[in-house]
């Protein structure tokens, strides 16, 4: 499947649509095909070849499009780095990747490790308009390394995704198809670009579909009243805590943006039931949650005509295998817990420079997750949490999010997070982190909501107050950074 064909619709076939507005300037998709193109040919005059890596530390902006549709007609690899990161994951990546440059902003620049080449992003687009806008496009085939994206590190040093041209191809397509994506569609796109959930779900979205697309530089809740009544999107993708900040925009003006919200879209962290139900109730619109990663692109979805089920991350996406497995490898029942393993196109090639996850990550041609699920008779799955939060207690498993999710239901508890502390007698023992409003929270009726709900084995030891949960930059709980439990 070739990525610059299924681009090319939009860029050729719809050149004269108005396809992008940022910082109050429009483009054509025209206008971005001559961008691009410009700016391939300055990257190839500046030396890079097929293969090169290129990384860029840039907030959301117009020529982060210009770089990617280079790369893509270039065959050069781009690395997307995280702009929250600073001198320790910098240096990592930029070691780990070694680009050829990293284009950034002047005042991101400072972040960056000494002797790392740069290239003003700035200068770079003043060159660029200097250069032909005709295309000699290399392009690539399915098996193309198109990027080098970074997982977050939760759990330890991040590992680079290989991601291809088919990787990218197969997904974009299948979503589009799948959420009933059109032209007709408005999309407005806060969530970062150097992330898979910005980058691979909605731009690629929006280019096979020829959609307009509205980009602003991040996401910010004071400000998204007013594009959501400027601009009237029929497209939303978001993390669970945009959702949540969503919440407080005041119910008859939320009904108004929810008429119009055709597809509101969350993933790359897990969307409480609670909060699903109450952006139903005061947006009049039905959040669709799905399930991807970084490795894998988009495996599962909950499905645009039929029942988008709270708590779960719906049914395998088309071309997109999945099994639940035990520790061996094995099937286990519908009902039963266990590894999510998947198969499809949407899956990268490998990890960068690292056979060893490679190995350990693929086994026969299933790429293991490391997510616990479960699966109903229908087929829906429900993520259960990472198999490295797994807490094994007097010999019994648990599953942080069954405990963060009812944790979550009691009144003035905005965020939750279970994890395992180390106890003599038992192994471990799971204690709450909680971010609450004191005046409302009660730990005691807390303490007994739980009691009659769960197993004493479940039950927090400790409900452990803090202002906010570590969160990477798009949502996702680091509980490896939560501080310590002192009994």
């Amino acid at each position: 499947m070739s990525l610059l064909s299924l681009i090319d619709r939009s860029l050729l076939g719809r050149a004269a649509r108005t396809a992008l507005e940022f910082g109050g300037a429009a483009f054509s998709f025209g206008d971005l095909e001559a961008r691009s193109n410009r700016v391939a040919h300055l990257l190839r005059a500046r030396g890079l070849k097929h293969g090169d890596r290129l990384a860029f530390f840039l907030q959301n902006r117009v020529e982060v499009i210009d770089l990617w549709l280079a790369a893509v007609k270039l065959g050069v690899v781009l690395v997307p780095v995280n702009v929250l990161y600073r001198e320790r994951e910098l240096r990592h990546i930029l070691t780990d990747a070694e680009p050829v440059a990293v284009v950034t902003s002047r005042d991101m620049a400072t972040y960056l490790p000494a002797g790392v080449p740069v290239w003003d992003v700035d200068s770079l687009a003043t060159e660029a308009a200097t250069h032909a806008s005709d295309r000699q496009a290399v392009g690539g085939a399915a098996d193309t390394p198109l990027a080098l994206i970074y997982t977050s590190g939760t759990t330890g040093a991040s590992k680079g995704a290989v991601l291809t041209h088919g990787n990218f191809a197969a997904n974009g397509q299948s979503l589009v198809n799948a959420w009933r994506i059109t032209e007709a569609d408005r999309y407005l796109a806060t969530l970062p670009l150097f992330h898979v959930h910005g980058l691979a779900n909605g731009v690629h979205c929006w280019l096979f579909s020829g959609c307009h697309m509205r980009l602003t530089e991040r996401f910010e809740y004071l400000q998204a009243p007013l594009w959501f009544e400027s601009y009237q999107p029929t497209l939303f993708f978001g993390v669970p805590a945009m959702f949540v900040r969503l919440l407080e925009i005041p119910e008859p003006l939320a009904r108004s943006f929810g008429a119009r919200l055709r597809l509101a879209v969350s993933g790359s962290a897990p969307l409480p039931a609670e909060v699903h139900e109450k952006f139903r109730q005061r947006f009049g619109s039905v959040i669709l949650e799905r399930y991807g990663m970084t490795e894998t692109l988009m495996n599962v979805s909950n499905p645009f005509d039929g029942e988008r089920r709270p708590g779960t991350v719906g049914l395998p996406l088309p071309h997109v295998e999945v099994k639940i497995c035990d520790e061996a490898g094995a099937p286990v029942p519908d009902g039963t817990s266990g590894e999510l393993w998947v198969k499809g196109p949407n899956v990268c090639s490998g990890y960068w420079r690292r056979p060893d996850a490679t190995s350990a990550a693929w086994r026969d041609g299933w790429f293991r997750t490391g997510d616990v699920g479960v699966r109903a008779t229908d087929g829906y799955i429900t993520l259960q949490g990472r198999r490295s939060d797994l807490i094994i207690s007097g010999g019994f498993n648990i599953y942080p999010r069954e405990i963060e999710e009812l944790i979550l239901e009691q009144p003035g508890v905005h965020e939750a997070a279970v994890v395992g502390a180390p106890d003599p007698v038992r192994g471990e023992v799971p204690v709450a982190y909680v971010v609450v409003e004191e005046a409302i929270f009660d730990e005691a009726a807390a303490a007994a909501r739980l009691r009659s709900q769960l197993a004493s084995f479940k039950q927090p030891r400790a409900f452990v107050r803090i202002d906010a949960l570590p969160r990477t930059a798009l949502g996702k709980v680091q509980k490896r950074l939560l501080p310590p439990w002192k009994r």
